[in-house]
């Protein structure tokens, strides 16, 4: 059995997953399984469903066709079968990534889909979409000697003041990303097969849960947003926390809207929340991270360069 901690829950699994980085068992046994068995095609007792997905009680069966078969059971187990001769290496991305949301959300955590470095005691959250850079900004905070909190799924505790649970994970880049930021060292195994998207081991990572200090929500510069940072008003806020839920339409489905939305707003009365807008090409980067720097320093995040 191999040993992770993921979102702060101690992980078992019976296969390797590269694409997260090993842990000490926990003192009190794994809080998560991850197992290969074989796995029911439909829940005969479903009582809400999507195209991919079927929701039975604590069971949520997720679908990945011609891929993998997933069950989760009440938070603490993700059993998988694979479909068409499929090796288990090829799943592992689903597995730690959409598999490891959604038994967030059955666990009634908060799951964003954000990228997340330490900034002195506190953690930064880069929130946004597939493609929107989180993972590839990380990676360059991280050059800057910021080490890695998490990659693209970070989990929240928001019962009182709100905090980034510990995430033992490596960065997901694509080839290019690695190239133009000279990270070819670092590289490891494919995401995928076939997928020109690579698995790298950070800087620095860091293994404790932090308080929020301030949460970004990435947007490409393009008519009609301007390059620039701003701050929403907290309503405005709230709403795009809740919209950067990992799988946001599950949230619903899954019942805890409500949640979220309390969550969301607690989070941005703890925590600044601001849009941050910016051009995606490589050579503004490190000009973004030079912004993010000075940002920080206002905000009281970091001392002011002297």
């Amino acid at each position: 059995m191999y040993s992770y901690c993921v979102a702060g829950l101690s992980v078992s699994s019976e296969i390797a997953l590269p694409g997260l980085i090993a842990a000490e068992p926990g003192d009190r046994g794994p809080e998560v399984t991850i197992r290969r068995e074989k796995i029911v095609s439909t829940l005969d007792d479903a009582s809400v469903s999507g195209p991919t997905w079927q929701l039975a009680g604590d069971r949520f069966l997720l679908c990945i066709p011609d891929i993998a078969r997933f069950l989760l059971t009440a938070g603490r187990e993700i059993a998988f079968e694979t479909e068409n001769g499929i090796p288990a290496d090829d799943v592992a991305a689903f597995l730690v990534g959409t598999a490891f949301g959604i038994l967030l959300h059955q666990r009634k955590h908060i799951a964003l889909h954000a990228s997340a470095v330490r900034v002195n005691d506190k953690a930064v959250l880069f929130c946004g979409p597939s493609g929107a850079g989180k993972s590839t900004l990380a990676a360059a905070l991280g050059q800057r000697g910021y080490p890695l909190v998490a990659d693209d799924l970070c989990g929240i505790a928001a019962t009182g003041e709100p905090l980034v649970q510990p995430d033992g994970r490596r960065l997901k880049l694509w080839a290019q990303a690695i190239e133009e930021l000279d990270l070819t060292a670092s590289r490891g195994k494919s995401v995928r097969r076939r997928l020109e998207k690579y698995y790298v081991e950070p800087n620095a990572a860091f293994s404790e849960a932090l308080p929020l200090g301030a949460v970004y929500v990435l947007r490409e510069a393009r008519p009609p947003y301007s390059p620039g940072i701003e701050r929403p008003n907290v309503v405005d806020a709230a709403l795009l926390l809740r919209r950067n839920a990992y799988r946001p339409l599950l949230v619903s489905r899954m019942g805890q809207s409500a949640d979220y939305f309390t969550a969301a707003a607690a989070i941005a009365n703890a925590a600044c929340i601001f849009l941050l807008t910016r051009q995606f090409e490589f050579a503004a980067m490190p000009g973004v991270v030079d912004w993010l720097e000075r940002h920080w320093a206002e905000i009281g995040l970091r001392e002011a360069p002297a």
